[in-house]
């Protein structure tokens, strides 16, 4: 029986814990109960002898699969930030604890990221021993789009993009212009580990749960086997941005250079261009310090940062901005509760973004002994 929302399933099966993520309606967006519920369960289970591995998926409007996790509860955090609920501060502060808690998770957490995997479902599958992806996979950090940042530890695991075709910067691309990776093309970046044909998900699932596994690491080791050819299948194509100069543009020092770079005519630069213009200024800003700063940091001290900055979005004092003026509720407006796709963006313009605008968004509101997250390391 759920403690906190029926919207989390968890159940021990054998020596498994599997969860299903099971709100489909809303892509299985996080909401704090939602997030109270995997810290309860997985708290629970690290201390449970009989549990040797966990597996969670996430489900559709047609059953299981077909969709992992679409990020947190944006007009969520629109409501919340309008009418002044203190419970916002509260689901940044356990959401990212979940992130850590994942990360540092005691026996293998293996993530079947299949279908959308955008924004708070890459915080909960990113820091998983074994990260399966499917062709339905979509992947992407598009939180610039809303006037927010890549977080849920976006700065720490985008700064580590790595692979044998993954460009340098890749992480500052995929974070400035929320680009969607397709499926296979997450195993390119260091982004997930293998590869599967989601048809064979709901099959491998059962059998999964039909096995006596001696330890966690057999699971890993029996997913990897299942997966050895979709897998070796999708790292043999060629990754779409073979030809891009992804190092040579998101290496520069500001994204004004950035873009001033992009102003050819070829199409990977007009597009990219197109992807910047759509996103908040004064975010891309943000976030490219932000991914440069995590780049270098622990995953403690990169969701520290990021708890900083998530409470400067909601609360821009230094630029007087709060509730429906702030960057962020303004962008969720547009998107997701006025649907005009028109947010008015303050600057408008990338070139009118200064240091003084970016740099107190990385001065924590906090002491280091009263932070909310001081007890992550």
């Amino acid at each position: 029986m759920s403690t906190y929302t029926p919207d989390v399933h968890a159940e021990r099966v054998g020596h498994l814990g599997l969860i299903t993520l099971n709100r489909p309606k809303a892509l299985n967006a996080l909401s704090l109960a939602m997030v109270r519920e995997l810290n309860h369960v997985l708290q629970q289970w690290q201390d449970d002898a009989q549990v040797r591995a966990v597996v969670v998926r996430g489900s559709n409007k047609e059953g299981p699969f077909g969709a992992f996790c679409a990020g947190g509860d944006i007009r969520y955090f629109h409501q919340a930030a309008m009418s002044g609920d203190v419970t916002l501060e509260d689901f940044f502060t356990e959401e990212y604890s979940l992130n850590h808690l994942i990360q540092n998770y005691p026996k293998p957490y293996i993530a079947l990221m299949d279908g959308i995997v955008m924004g708070g479902g890459m915080g909960i599958s990113q820091g998983a021993a074994l990260r399966v992806v499917t062709e339905r996979t979509k992947m992407a950090m598009p939180e610039t789009h809303i006037g927010l940042f890549p977080d849920v530890g976006g700065g720490y695991f985008l700064g580590r993009c790595s692979g044998p075709a993954c460009p340098e910067h890749m992480g500052e691309y995929l974070a400035l212009t929320g680009h969607v990776l397709r499926g296979g093309e997450s195993l390119h970046v260091g982004l997930a580990d293998v590869c599967m044909d989601s048809s064979t998900l709901p099959a491998l699932w059962d059998g999964l749960c039909q096995q006596d596994w001696a330890s966690g690491e057999a699971v890993v080791a029996w997913w990897r086997a299942q997966s050895k050819t979709a897998t070796e299948q999708a790292l043999a194509q060629t990754p779409a941005w073979q030809n891009a100069p992804i190092a040579n543009v998101f290496g520069l020092a500001t994204v004004a250079e950035m873009e001033q770079a992009l102003q050819g005519t070829d199409e990977w630069s007009v597009q990219t261009l197109k992807a910047l213009h759509h996103q908040s200024p004064l975010m891309l800003c943000v976030t490219l310090e932000q991914i440069r700063r995590g780049r270098h940091m622990t995953l403690a001290e990169d969701l520290r940062m990021e708890r900083d900055l998530v409470r400067h979005c909601f609360q821009t004092d230094h630029l007087s901005r709060r509730g429906l003026s702030s960057e962020t509720v303004e962008g969720i407006r547009a998107l997701a509760v006025d649907k005009d796709h028109a947010p008015k963006w303050q600057p408008a313009h990338i070139a009118d973004v200064t240091p003084a605008m970016v740099q107190p968004f990385f001065e924590s509101p906090w002491p280091a002994s009263a932070h909310p997250l001081r007890h992550l390391s």
